[in-house]
């Protein structure tokens, strides 16, 4: 571990990032998704936490968690208890609670996100939050049909045009947060489901914290299936429009 260490000078040892994983059903997604955050943090040099935010789930992804913590060690993996009927903001308050970093990442457990570039792209104009895009750059979507491809880009355009948010990508879950920026938005927003996270875009610019993006490659979940359904997309349109009277 050393010598890890002293090949990356640049590192600020103060810095910690704590990673949340919401998680529902992913017993057989969950192993792979630690074993790529540990291997990627671990040759960074940054020091981390993996924060598994467990949804109730009755196909034992909580023993799988407890049994990645006696692989990796409970200062690398926090299992928090389950927590039925969670949204994405309660699900990150609840994170929230057991993080010890002072940066806080989340992303899907479904392995649709693939941690690199968004640590960088922090420390380069030390942004409030670094949002990952799938719309600008070599950003893309691997793996969904055409009528998914149609519902994103769709959702995203109707965003652009009534939110007018300055950020690509509004719907995505891929993001970093500097913990007390993250803390501040948390308290403001009031959505749920996927209208939070552009609800969280939309209110950091109204509080004038700076957004970085970084591409990013989306690819579609291994295993296990999207929880994306005609509910949610009329949710979706609720919220829109109550963020486009309300902000």
């Amino acid at each position: 571990m050393a010598s890890r260490k002293t090949s990356h000078p640049n590192r600020d040892s103060e810095d910690k990032y704590s990673i949340l994983l919401p998680t529902y059903n992913e017993r057989e997604n969950l192993p792979l998704i630690v074993w790529l955050l540990v291997k990627y943090f671990g040759e960074s040099g940054y020091n981390y936490e993996i924060i598994v935010i467990d949804d109730g789930s009755p196909d034992g992804t909580l023993e799988v968690a407890k049994q990645l913590q006696k692989i990796y060690g409970e200062d690398k993996i926090v299992s928090e208890p389950p927590r039925p009927a969670l949204s994405d903001g309660t699900a990150y308050i609840h994170g929230m609670k057991h993080a010890t970093g002072n940066f806080i990442i989340i992303m899907d457990a479904d392995l649709s996100h693939h941690v690199s570039g968004v640590c960088n792209k922090q420390k380069e104009g030390n942004y409030d939050l670094v949002s990952g895009t799938r719309y600008q750059g070599n950003g893309g979507v691997y793996g969904w049909d055409l009528r998914r491809k149609l519902i994103s880009r769709g959702a995203n355009f109707l965003s652009q045009v009534l939110l007018r948010p300055g950020a690509s990508d509004l719907t995505g879950s891929f993001r970093l947060y500097k913990k007390s920026v993250l803390e501040s938005l948390v308290e403001r927003c009031v959505s749920k489901g996927y209208v939070f996270q552009m609800e969280m875009i939309v209110r950091a610019r109204q509080l004038n914290y700076t957004v970085g993006e970084v591409p990013i490659s989306f690819v579609d979940r291994v295993y296990g299936e999207s929880k994306l359904g005609g509910n949610e997309i009329v949710s979706f349109a609720k919220g829109l429009i109550t963020l486009f009277a309300t902000t």
